[in-house]
């Protein structure tokens, strides 16, 4: 299935990740730190910035703690593999980090009196959240779930966009961005639904 990120895009962001990868390593320090340290990042950049309006700050620094999700990848496939605690908390420090970006998000947007946006906020949080479910439910039936449009790096780059153009004055980019990404994260639940029903009706004919 086509993903928003083209393969080639994701191949030029490993060769500049994987040096940095590299020298974290050498210098001892693990990929968990790195997940949690990537976390209290985009969790300042959220609610330290982008919850009082400072949208250009809070958008670059959520950007910028948000690629350690490829980074802390990077290093445990590089120390020999992931860990299960590991893969558990960069799980588990996903949704606290996109809690973050969508509830400051709609904060802001309701000191605003955009009520729309911060109904399209809500649904792209509650959505963001399925898309991730049913991949983890999919997997722990045994099954696979590996499809989609909008993956997590693609949400918040969504978002992040939205934001940075609000931000620099363009009023309606970050609802329009919100909304944008509202429709695509339902629709790639569904693509994931759907993936996990063909595969539970052929599991069901053996």
């Amino acid at each position: 299935m086509a993903k928003i990120f083209q393969v080639t895009a994701r191949a030029g962001m490993t060769r500049v990740v994987e040096p940095v990868a590299r020298g974290l390593l050498r210098a001892g320090v693990s990929p968990n730190a790195v997940t949690v340290t990537g976390t209290l990042g985009v969790l300042v950049g959220a609610l330290g910035f982008g919850a009082r309006g400072e949208l250009v700050a809070g958008a670059l620094i959520v950007t910028v703690f948000a690629l350690t999700d490829l980074l802390d990848g990077t290093m445990a496939r590089m120390s020999g593999g992931a860990t299960k605690f590991g893969a558990f908390l960069d799980s588990s420090m996903d949704r606290i980090a996109d809690s973050a970006v969508f509830g400051a998000v709609a904060y802001w947007l309701a000191t605003q009196h955009h009520y729309s946006g911060v109904a399209a906020a809500l649904l792209c949080l509650a959505a963001g959240g399925l898309v991730s479910y049913v991949k983890a439910r999919a997997e722990g039936l045994g099954m696979t779930c590996n499809v989609g449009i909008a993956e997590r790096t693609e949400r918040l780059l969504i978002v992040g966009v939205g934001g940075l153009l609000t931000g620099l004055g363009l009023d309606l980019a970050l609802p329009i961005a919100l909304w944008l990404l509202a429709a695509v994260s339902i629709f790639t639940v569904g693509q994931r639904m759907a993936h996990v029903y063909r595969q539970a009706q052929l599991v069901g004919r053996e």
